[in-house]
């Protein structure tokens, strides 16, 4: 699970602000470093599990952002 900035209270949040194209920071939490670690619209096109508000204090809400060709949607 990763996290995301700005910390955002709900998955409709999320959904909101990508929809409007404002800037979405993906936070890398692994210890092992093998995830994207990045702004939204510079990761490549992949699927990113990511956890809100807080991916270590505060699970209220889980999200799967899948970018491709450019397109990104939140589920």
């Amino acid at each position: 699970m990763q996290g995301i900035h700005p910390r955002m209270a709900s998955k409709k949040a999320l959904r909101e602000t990508v929809a409007a194209g404002e800037w979405v920071y993906i936070e890398a939490t692994s210890v092992f470093g093998n995830e994207y670690d990045g702004p939204l619209a510079d990761a490549p096109d992949d699927t990113y599990a990511v956890v809100g508000p807080d991916p270590y204090t505060n699970r209220k809400w889980y999200a799967t952002i899948t970018k491709r060709d450019g397109k990104v949607t939140v589920k």
